[in-house]
């Protein structure tokens, strides 16, 4: 992957420039990426968020009772919705196209990042229209879910066409676009990147065999088999220990497995933690766990942070060949890596690093250079700052004097 200048180092017209970021919700404690791109872009940078687009710093924009009331989250409302889809073989979407627009238009735009490809398909007219180029990255669901693809089939043909660059977060992603009919000058593969400085200092030769999930209890992700898995290293390394950080809609039916395999003792449910208590999580561990696997509804990962993020703190991961994590982990080199659904060989990998900590101590040290070299956040924002640098109208910005 090829080195990019630092933030801050160059994009000059970039620095002049006014970007508005587009993302569903201010949500998601997990998905640091979203909050790196506000943060640390070096420009005027406004953001909106919602159903019912707003600007996150409470500046005002005047929606029309009509289009609030359509999509609100009532269910009167989500019906209506469904019946206009059906009938357009389109998502709904009267009256936010103008919205969006006026938006674009309040806060001087001079170019659009919208955060999934599905928010791209929701604001590329109002792009159109305003003419502001539109950046769109691609994480995981939006590339994946087949019911998303299905509702999509007509529009992303067309976002492609007009959005200026596509950004992809993982090599996988990036094939299943192009197989989708994104033209490949167009598409960048930049997966979100990791703070370094932050995710720092385990010392997994001298931690005790703790391994560590982090990350929402979701079907992609099947926390089932990590505990599975761990089942067999609890037989073989009655010491061992998992915690587990994050919550979804499998975190109750994890919890009663872990009853029902008896190892409920050896097992922590820790919730949604800080970022400060997943660092700590991770110095304190031995080795970090997560089986991805490709969800029933076809959700895939792109490139997971938190593998990231384990990597660049300095522990060995144990993890599938699933999306981007073969690309961040090298097996036999920063981590070891299994066939999706092959829980015995996750917890054989498992057990290794259980019993050798001298291993687990060489992966991890190997895994966090890779993350300095490879997939640091500040490479990975310089290389959007220029793919949005690249985007940018020839000619005077919009930016008032």
């Amino acid at each position: 992957m090829a080195e990019c200048e630092p933030v801050g180092t160059t994009f000059q017209r970039l620095k002049s420039a006014r970007i508005c970021i587009v993302q569903d919700q201010l949500r998601a404690a997990s998905e640091t990426f979203l909050r790196s791109c506000s943060d640390r872009l070096p420009a005027k940078v406004s953001l909106l968020h919602g159903d019912i687009p707003q600007f996150s710093d409470g500046t005002p924009l005047p929606c029309p009772l009509a289009t609030r009331a359509l999509h609100s989250r009532s269910l009167p409302a989500r019906l209506l919705r469904k019946a206009c889809s059906t009938a357009m073989h389109r998502p709904c979407s009267w009256g936010l196209s103008q919205l969006y627009q006026r938006a674009f238009q309040q806060c001087r735009a001079d170019i659009v990042l919208a955060q999934y490809g599905t928010l791209g398909v929701r604001v590329m007219s109002a792009c159109r229209r305003a003419a502001v180029p539109l950046v769109v990255v691609f994480r995981g669901h939006d590339a994946s879910i087949q019911t998303v693809l299905r509702a999509n089939a007509k529009t992303y043909p067309r976002l492609f066409r007009e959005a200026s660059a596509i950004v992809a977060v993982s090599r996988t992603i990036q094939h299943r676009l192009l197989k989708l009919g994104a033209p490949a000058r167009k598409i960048s593969c930049n997966p979100s990147g990791v703070d370094c400085q932050q995710f720092c200092g385990a010392s997994p030769a001298t931690s005790p065999p703790v391994f560590l999930a982090v990350g929402r209890f979701v079907d992609k992700k099947t926390p089932h088999l990590t505990i599975g898995a761990f089942k067999h290293v609890l037989n073989t390394v009655p010491q061992a220990r998992l915690r587990m950080i994050g919550s979804g809609p499998l975190l109750k039916s994890c919890q009663e497995l872990t009853r029902n395999l008896d190892i409920a003792d050896a097992v922590a449910f820790l919730g949604t933690q800080t970022h400060q208590a997943v660092q700590q999580e991770l110095r304190k561990a031995r080795c970090f766990v997560q089986h991805s696997t490709i969800a029933p509804n076809g959700d895939a990962e792109g490139t997971p942070n938190s593998v990231m993020e384990a990597s660049a703190t300095g522990l060995p991961v144990v993890a599938t060949r699933h999306g981007g994590i073969p690309d961040v982990v090298l097996h036999g080199a920063t981590g070891l890596l299994v066939e999706e659904h092959d829980v015995a060989g996750m917890a054989a990998s498992m057990i290794r690093l259980a019993n050798d900590p001298r291993l687990a101590r060489t992966l991890g040290q190997a895994g966090r250079h890779r993350v300095q070299q490879h997939y640091s956040v500040e490479r990975s924002m310089g290389e959007l700052c220029r793919i949005l640098e690249s985007c940018l109208p020839d000619g005077k910005l919009r930016r008032a004097a």
